[in-house]
């Protein structure tokens, strides 16, 4: 597979990548255990089917740590035990989120509570951030087809 396009030869997309990253800088400090952005970015890209960012984030997780039965079990969190309640909190904004068109009204009431639960306003303004941003990367991607799997953590650090 192919991209319909190169965004890495591209000065126009330099410049917005040069700019989105930026902001992710600024969240990826924000007092959010680096552990849930992670967690976040995968959910969202698992959500919107973008290979890309699934691949990139899954591997810079596992070469942070992350173990493989957490990894594998993402997409199943809720069934899953080996999340804490915070992060199953952050998991259910990203997916609230991330699927904002599908529902009338947002995200939930109790949905925000629930996460409001276990961050503060910075922490939660941090993931709101976080869930735009990497809905920007995963449309980004899916609508040039960049394809998956030869990512290597840190290539773009």
């Amino acid at each position: 597979m192919e991209a319909r396009l190169n965004p890495f030869s591209s000065p126009l997309a330099g410049k917005v990548i040069k700019h989105i990253n930026a902001a992710g800088k600024v969240v990826a400090e924000s007092g959010v255990p680096a552990a849930t952005q992670e967690l976040v970015k995968i959910r969202a890209s698992q959500i919107n089917g973008c290979g890309f960012c699934t691949d990139m984030h899954t591997k810079d997780a596992a070469h942070a740590g992350e173990t493989q039965q957490r990894l594998n079990l993402i997409a199943s969190w809720r069934e899953a035990t080996v999340f804490s309640d915070a992060e199953r909190a952050a998991l259910e904004l990203t997916e609230q989120g991330t699927r904002i068109a599908d529902a009338a009204g947002g995200v939930p009431d109790e949905v925000w509570a629930n996460a409001a639960k276990h961050y503060d306003e910075e922490q939660l303004l941090a993931l709101v951030s976080l869930v735009g941003l990497i809905n920007l990367y995963n449309r980004m991607n899916v609508m040039v087809q960049m394809p998956a799997g030869s990512y290597q953590p840190g290539q773009f650090g």
